[in-house]
């Protein structure tokens, strides 16, 4: 890259990094104080005014948690709390993601015009931000649409229609995609549309054609501008037309046994665009649990101009597969293979979210690894994204909450702080380890087909958030770097009795399922006890008994994969569904589930004013 490329591509870094904190400075309108933000704070009291909710602080937190953190568990707990039907949440949801939208389609387009004012990055990179934008205001109108059909219509009728079988019924009518072998593939591209008593599958070139003929026309748009530019600094414009060229067929693409091969080429296309300015494109898959549709992600990712690396957990990881695999391989050394050659051909990118649409309106990922499809990550390899700036920014920026002083006490979360405002280098170093941790684990025991197998009763996800954390941990506890071993140890304690609040929120209910699993350790081992109260014993002889279950049961997941039996017989051991949510087998997590859940429900939204926040600043 050519110097002046650099030198705007940290000004750029900059500018966006600015602004982040100046949105997360808004959190401040529910602290006991007067501060700087009446704005904020009328168009936060006109939303809440318009769906309905009381003008208190604890609403006015779970509005700024839907438009700054991008979550919207705490709304619908302000909701519930205030009686609202199930009907009427779902449209109040609608409303929040309207809003949402509309606030940061104006934030993004003022930042593109920042850009271009100030002439950054070169013109061909300019053209391919708003042509990026362009497409990205599509996707966020055709979102509603997409959430409508399939989460709010189809998906509650399957469940209503076939309880616990609806994955059977699916699979016996052959109502997904398919590779190029004519396998179930592991996700979908499309829409079931009723027919009397039946089903019939649609590509969402079909089923959404204005939308989707929409999206082809500005990429078509794109291609064309940026084929009459040069990019000397990256020489990525090959890469990115032939990318966006495979992203208009896949797009296109209204035959659905083909639908699975044209997105694996969007992948393979994606993977040979290295440069520091990265897209996103639809990669996960989040609410819908059935048919695994893939959600209408799309965004500009910004590498840190600082080159931060991850060596030593990159080094801590293959480490300790090569140990464990020894241990409960034997004749599978074809998936030993296939994760280190993944593991060998990572792209790390740690960096911050530019720009964000469609379904990302809904929840930003403080990391990722990609892409899903192990075919095309056998030939290319994986990306992994991670976002530690954002996050750290995020944590410092939130008020402090009365749930978290009752629950862990003033000196555990005196600790958290104390790293939190006070030693950016060590928390860097647990997101490393934790977050970047867990990236890497994914790649972990996985064959071609792993998914498929155990996926056949829907809740492979349900294990598999589990088995990356606890990769990032193993990797930690054979090398462990002394600096950060109660900051680890406490990052895992607080974010297993956070995840409790996702109980019911369906798209994260892996993540919930994760939290089930790592309190049965923490509960089992005595790190943690519950009685009236939660005790926490951070001793070293609890946490050397607690690193020697993991070991135990991260030997026994292993296993599992490598035997690619059905996720639900892990996850039954730890977590069964009463009353249509998961609850953990434990008795003792049991209890203290059920305290926090309705702890949280009663005083999750209860700002701190005792607890001063610009004390930590």
């Amino acid at each position: 890259m050519s110097k002046n490329f650099t030198d705007d591509l940290k000004e750029l870094y900059k500018i966006v990094g600015i602004k982040q904190k100046e949105l997360g400075e808004c959190f401040q309108i529910v602290e006991d104080k007067s501060c700087g933000f009446k704005q904020m704070r009328v168009f936060v009291d006109t939303f809440l005014q318009k769906v309905g909710l009381t003008l208190n602080n604890e609403n006015r937190l779970s509005a700024l948690t839907r438009l700054i953190s991008l979550r919207d568990e705490q709304l619908v707990q302000s909701l519930t709390k205030e009686r609202f039907s199930d009907k009427k949440i779902d449209e109040v949801k609608e409303i929040a993601y309207i809003w949402v939208k509309e606030f940061y389609l104006n934030r993004h387009s003022k930042l593109l015009n920042v850009i271009e004012e100030k002439k950054l990055l070169n013109e061909f990179y300019r053209e391919l931000l708003k042509g990026v934008h362009k497409v990205g205001v599509l996707l966020s109108q055709w979102q509603s649409s997409w959430t409508k059909h399939i989460i709010n219509e189809i998906n509650p009728e399957l469940k209503d229609r076939f309880g616990d079988d609806v994955i059977a019924y699916l699979d016996k009518q052959k109502l997904y995609d398919i590779d190029e072998f004519g396998n179930k593939a592991d996700r979908s591209y499309s829409v079931l549309v009723r027919e009397n008593d039946n089903y019939k599958v649609l590509s969402y070139a079909s089923f959404f054609k204005e939308e989707v003929d929409e999206v082809i026309k500005a990429l078509t748009q794109t291609i064309a501008r940026l084929r009459c530019l040069e990019d000397s600094d990256t020489n990525q414009k090959d890469q990115y037309i032939s990318y966006f060229n495979s992203l208009k067929e896949a797009f296109g693409e209204t035959d659905q046994t083909k639908l699975i091969q044209r997105w694996q080429e969007v992948d393979r296309t994606w993977m040979h665009v290295t440069g520091p300015i990265q897209v996103g494109h639809p990669l996960e898959y989040y609410e819908d649990h059935y048919r695994k549709a893939v959600a209408l992600e799309w965004d500009v990712r910004i590498s840190n101009p600082e080159n931060i690396g991850a060596d030593v957990t990159y080094k801590n990881i293959l480490s300790m597969y090569s140990r464990v695999f020894e241990k409960v391989g034997k004749n599978k050394k074809k998936v030993l293979d296939l994760s280190v050659s993944n593991l060998e051909r990572v792209g790390l990118y740690i960096g911050r979210p530019a720009l964000f649409y469609g379904a990302e309106f809904n929840g930003l990922f403080s990391a990722q690894v990609v892409p899903n499809d192990e075919q095309v990550s056998k030939e290319e390899g994986k990306k992994i994204y991670a976002f530690s700036d954002n996050i750290l920014d995020s944590i410092k920026a939130k008020p402090f909450l009365k749930i978290q002083n009752k629950i862990f006490g003033k000196e555990f979360m005196h600790k958290e702080r104390e790293l939190v405002f006070k030693k950016p280098a060590i928390w860097h170093k647990v997101y490393e380890i934790t977050t970047i941790g867990h990236e890497y684990g994914h790649i972990l025991w996985l064959d071609n087909d792993t998914e498929n197998q155990m996926n056949q009763s829907g809740v492979f996800k349900n294990i598999e958030e589990f088995k990356a954390t606890t990769g990032g941990l193993m990797a930690f506890f054979m090398n462990e770097d002394k600096s950060c071993k109660e900051y680890v140890l406490a990052d895992l304690i607080k974010r297993s009795v956070g995840l409790i609040a996702w109980m019911k929120t369906d798209e994260v209910q892996p993540y919930y399922c994760e939290g089930l699993i790592h309190l049965e350790g923490l509960f089992e081992t005595k790190v943690l006890s519950f009685t009236d109260k939660l005790e926490i014993d951070m001793s070293d002889k609890s946490y050397n008994k607690l690193k020697a279950w993991y070991v135990k049961t991260y030997e026994n997941l292993a296993s599992h994969y490598l035997a690619k039996k059905d996720a639900d017989e892990f996850l039954s051991q730890y977590a069964i569904k009463e009353d249509g949510f998961y609850m953990s087998t434990n008795s003792a997590v049991k209890s203290f589930v059920n305290y926090y859940w309705n702890l949280h429900q009663s005083m999750g939204r209860e700002v701190d004013n005792s607890e001063k926040r610009e004390n930590w600043v």
